[in-house]
């Protein structure tokens, strides 16, 4: 008989995000898709059910499932950011449940770094509002692949497929302008479990999948080995013991392709070459390694390399730089100004570096361009230009979530001040639209 860790270790993992303005629902989703998918445990809904009927609830408050903070329950919003672990038969997930509230961008950026798949929640009753344009905007900006349109509150508009299609429509189109590939529209009632996980007897004009249905079979696109091999170095091993007098290798985890045997490789920011000779998985030799496996290199020739350098096949090596020029969202509280004095820390290596210039700041609202704000506070998403002391081997985040991606950090106490992706903003429309584009989005 096959057991349910066997199971779950033969399905995929899709890491998705919610995200939707305020009151639209989006705790009470994720509290029937928890529910209804048999994901909650006894004792939490013990305590939901005894919290809602002390608030005089006849139903229990899906809602609390998500809503772990204090604050959280007592405005009855959602603030941080919450994991959520689950899994059905056919697939595990992980959830990031987002904020709704615009204070909160930054959350929403935090949550959806490392989503396949964003869902963004609409109230039927009022459509597409602005906050709605700026999460789908922020999916766009992380290149998110897939996004679900849930427009919920269907009860609310006696499950009128015209509210249901004007929406679809509306949002659609916005989003594909920003070059969302994948949009799928489904209506919803989270409080009474329409579309969520059961398909719903009162909206028989919808014959499309259930959200929980849509999760369980969206293809999952991260597919790390599909890309150019990247290997940042955390660690260097040299044992120098009586067993492995002479053994030097570099330990760290494979960010994306396949490395081989035998391969050619390049150093950077160095730009020295090499040959893997050898690979260590496990404690065992291997001929091959894909992402995202930790493992240890053995190179044919003795190099200088540190923690930070990035070793790649020759053939698909990335340039070095010490210009970036990237897309960022900022996350402190205190301000990001020109001439910053910064850290930089890419992959495993962490620079000096200075903030150059901030040609503009991005209005998510309308994607209008603000030139020259000369700084970007709290939930900004504006245009940077940092010079670094060091190169950097650094890809366009269009190319490598994982690799096109960095983060700006204050150097005397090392907060966190910026999130930045390298390269283009939004994905380029396709070619028959680039005439028609206008200059809103393309800064």
């Amino acid at each position: 008989m096959t057991s349910t860790t066997e199971q779950l270790s033969a399905t995929t993992l899709l890491r998705f995000a919610t995200a939707g303005s305020v009151d639209d629902g989006k705790s009470t989703l994720v509290g029937r898709l928890l529910h209804d998918s048999k994901s909650v445990l006894e004792d939490q809904l013990e305590a939901v059910e005894r919290v809602s009927a002390d608030r005089g609830q006849d139903a229990p408050d899906l809602a609390l499932l998500t809503d772990g903070l204090r604050a959280e329950r007592e405005q009855g919003i959602t603030i941080d950011v919450a994991y959520r672990y689950f899994a059905t038969a056919r697939r595990r997930f992980i959830l990031a449940d987002t904020p709704g509230h615009v204070q909160y961008t930054r959350n929403m950026v935090t949550g959806a770094s490392t989503a396949e798949l964003a869902v963004v929640l609409v109230d039927a009753r009022n459509g597409v509002v602005e906050q709605t344009r700026r999460h789908a905007a922020v999916a766009a900006l992380l290149r998110v692949p897939h996004v679900v349109l849930a427009v919920n509150k269907m009860d609310l508009v006696d499950f009128e497929e015209q509210v249901f299609a004007k929406i679809a429509e509306e949002f659609t189109a916005y989003a594909s302008e920003l070059g969302v590939p994948e949009i799928t529209a489904i209506p919803i009632s989270a409080l009474a479990g329409d579309n969520v996980v059961e398909p719903s007897a009162t909206m028989d004009w919808y014959g499309g999948p259930t959200v929980l249905e849509h999760l369980e079979t969206v293809p999952v696109s991260h597919d790390l080995t599909a890309c150019p091999a990247r290997f940042p170095v955390q660690y260097v091993i040299r044992p120098q013991s009586a067993e492995h007098p002479d053994y030097r290798g570099y330990a760290g985890q494979i960010a994306s392709g396949v490395l081989r045997v035998g391969e050619a490789v390049t150093v950077l920011p160095s730009g020295r070459t090499s040959v893997i000779e050898g690979i260590d998985a496990l404690g065992e030799s291997v001929d091959i390694a894909w992402a995202p496996q930790s493992v240890t290199l053995r190179l044919a020739d003795d190099i200088d390399i540190s923690r930070g350098d990035l070793i790649a096949p020759t053939a698909s090596a990335p340039a070095i730089t010490q210009d970036v020029v990237a897309t960022v969202c900022h996350v402190a509280d205190q301000p990001l100004t020109v001439g910053a004095r910064v850290l930089l820390k890419h992959t495993t290596r962490t620079v000096k570096a200075i903030v150059k210039e901030i040609p503009s700041k991005l209005t998510l609202d309308d994607l209008s361009q603000h030139p020259e704000p000369g700084q970007l506070v709290a939930n900004d998403i504006g245009r940077v230009v940092v010079r670094t002391a060091e190169p950097l081997a650094l890809d366009t985040y269009a190319s490598s979530r994982r690799t096109g991606s960095f983060l700006l950090i204050d150097p005397a106490d090392g907060t966190t001040l910026t999130a930045g992706m390298a390269g283009e903003a939004f994905a380029a429309k396709p070619a028959a639209e680039a005439d028609a584009a206008d200059d809103g989005w393309d800064f």
